[in-house]
């Protein structure tokens, strides 16, 4: 690790770091019945996590749950 990628880590603060992956099958499965009435992609839902993986929401599109992280201070990063 140079002293440029040193700094760089130093800087990120992974209290503020959340995860964004799609949903899964098995979690589509446990929502409530009505929980996708206005839902209009079942596809596109992502699913947002802590650092512990504890869910914070649950966001039709990757843009949308991106926008939302941004909108509490917070820093997404993909999962694949």
């Amino acid at each position: 690790m140079n002293m440029t990628t040193h700094k760089a880590a130093d800087a990120i603060d992974v209290s503020k770091m959340v995860y964004i992956r799609a949903i899964r099958s098995r979690e589509l499965a446990e929502l409530p019945d009505n929980a996708l009435d206005t839902v209009k992609d079942v596809n596109s839902l992502m699913v947002v996590t802590n650092g512990e993986g504890k869910k914070l929401a649950i966001i039709e599109g990757r843009d949308a749950a991106i926008a939302a992280a941004h909108a509490y201070s917070l820093e997404p990063v993909s999962v694949h």
